[in-house]
């Protein structure tokens, strides 16, 4: 197998907003490299529907935004982080403006037209019809390819991270001397493997939906960075809290699921049974609009008292133009399938959504491991406690990976590059054509999740979970010992890893709060 090194003053694993707009702010200063497994647009924030939350104008404020964060997140947010990244969301959305993104204006009075979602008290998502997302990542990947420090390394699987472990050195967990070198990167199209040294290493890989049988989440988010900063022991936290949307497209089978966005019930479309009966407010008075984790659960208990596959989401009492308009993602992809949201009402279930736990980072995004930061959803920065409030992730992206630039710049000059890192040895590895071994794992895999890890948990459910996928382990283990690397090998042992981290976690936690819902435990807050 091939081997070579690089060099790189600021190396990106994964090309959503975190990563890229985390690039673009520190590459008039450095050498950048942005390493992604797929498309570099390929991430989830090209599926991100709703928008992007922020303070825009006088009706609102901060203080409505943060606390409408912290009754979203159960209170166990980080008061000081919230505060931080909602008091930076206006100057971040003129970043993305400046980088060429044109969000939608009210033709009346020239001003942003912002939606409301699940959990906020006024109207100040930001959006772009029905996919602010793809809209953001064109812009930044635009931005990104016209700048001459970056380069853009395309299927290419990063494999691991380099820490002083390759130097033959022990490591522990959270030792705070743990440094990170750069990483080890598979190139997909030429099976070299890259010995990446770099000064800093930014971490922006996404989420871990993947994991679940039915999720919104494209293919890629298989928790890779997540598993690899686990394995270098760098510090996780607060993966029970997995965040399950409660309204994407019903279509048994079909992986991704397609998102349904929260803003279509903050333009009026109404949740009802199959039958025809709203039943939001038996669950919170706050009806459609109560926050995700409320809104799931229902829908869940809904399904199961009736017996029915999925709950509808009715929008034909509203305004046809305006909603097509509004909507036209929604409307073009569910017409596709004889559904003419106008006239019929929309199939809908919870599905595996966001990840509001992860890598454990500071203000600045600075992980436990010296030189690694993370940003996006695969970090845990505080922001969004239990649950997350609709919209606020971009917002969390763009802040963090902010602050990770300006912290950065102040001192990656003077970090040097460990020329003592060995190349990957892949001698005695065999290229295995058992494919099925790894698909049939992965399957296992997100049946015991989506079983047993889901919406409702138990203690029971959870040790059975654990018991199972540790058989799934300690066979990748083996195969990923014996076999040359291929993507599907690397993401089986990252989802692994990762699902083994929310079982734990999920066993740890002695309450039920925010998105960790078990019937062994009673919630904390009475109201929520």
């Amino acid at each position: 197998m091939l081997v070579s090194r690089e060099y790189y003053d600021f190396l990106v694993i994964g090309s959503g907003i975190a990563g890229l707009s985390y690039a673009l702010k520190v590459a008039d200063y450095g050498k950048v490299c942005i390493v992604t497994k797929d498309e570099p647009k390929e991430s989830a924030t090209k599926y991100a529907q709703g928008g992007i939350a922020a303070v825009m104008y006088d009706y609102d404020s901060y203080e409505k935004h943060i606390n409408d964060t912290m009754i979203a997140g159960d209170d166990l947010n980080d008061i000081d982080v919230v505060r931080m990244t909602i008091k930076q969301s206006t100057a971040r959305i003129n970043d993305l403006i400046e980088w060429g993104v044109d969000f939608d204006k009210d033709r009346k009075t020239g001003n942003y037209h912002l939606s409301k979602e699940g959990g906020h008290s006024e109207f100040r998502v930001l959006h772009y019809k029905d996919k602010t997302g793809l809209k953001i990542e064109e812009a930044l990947l635009a931005a990104v390819r016209k700048h001459q420090n970056i380069k853009l390394h395309t299927h290419s699987f990063a494999i691991d991270l380099l820490t002083q472990h390759q130097l033959g050195k022990e490591v522990k967990k959270s030792d705070p001397g743990i440094e990170c070198y750069g990483a080890y990167v598979l190139d997909l199209k030429t099976h070299e493997i890259i010995t990446m040294l770099a000064r800093t290493t930014m971490i922006a890989t996404g989420g871990i939906g993947m994991i679940y049988s039915t999720t919104t989440n494209p293919v890629v988010a298989t928790g890779d960075g997540i598993a690899m900063v686990y394995r270098a022991k760098g510090g996780i936290e607060k993966m029970e809290f997995v965040q399950f949307h409660p309204t994407s497209l019903y279509m048994p089978g079909v992986q991704p699921s397609f998102l349904i966005t929260e803003a279509l019930r903050g333009f009026g479309a109404l949740l009802k049974s199959k039958s025809g009966e709203e039943f939001m407010k038996k669950y919170d008075p706050r009806g459609c609009l109560a926050p995700r984790d409320i809104v799931a659960r229902a829908i869940d208990n809904e399904i199961k008292i009736s017996g029915d596959d999925y709950v509808v989401l009715d929008c034909t009492h509203l305004n046809k133009e305006e909603l097509i308009d509004q909507f036209p993602t929604i409307y073009g992809k569910c017409l596709s399938l004889g559904i003419d949201i106008t006239k019929d009402k929309i199939p809908v279930v919870p599905a595996a959504h966001y990840l509001c736990g992860g890598i454990h980072v500071d203000k600045k995004a600075r992980s436990s491991i010296k030189h690694l930061y993370a940003s996006g959803e695969c970090a845990s920065t505080g922001l969004h406690g239990a649950n997350r409030l609709a919209s606020n992730s971009l917002l969390e992206s763009l802040v963090f990976s902010y602050n990770a630039a300006q912290d950065v710049l102040q001192y990656f000059s003077d970090i040097p590059f460990c020329e003592e890192i060995p190349n990957w040895d892949a001698e005695g590895k065999i290229m295995t054509e058992e494919m099925i071994l790894i698909t049939q794992s992965r399957k296992e895999l997100q049946s015991i999740m989506s079983s047993y890890v889901g919406i409702v948990r138990s203690d029971l459910r959870l040790q059975r979970a654990l018991d199972r996928l540790g058989i799934i382990y300690k066979e990748a283990e083996i195969l990923y010992e014996k076999s040359v690397l291929s993507r599907k090998l690397c993401e089986l042992r990252n989802m692994i890893n990762v699902a083994f981290l929310v079982i734990r976690m999920a066993q740890e936690r002695k309450e039920s709060i925010g998105l960790h819902y078990s019937v062994d435990y009673p919630r904390r807050n009475k109201y929520r």
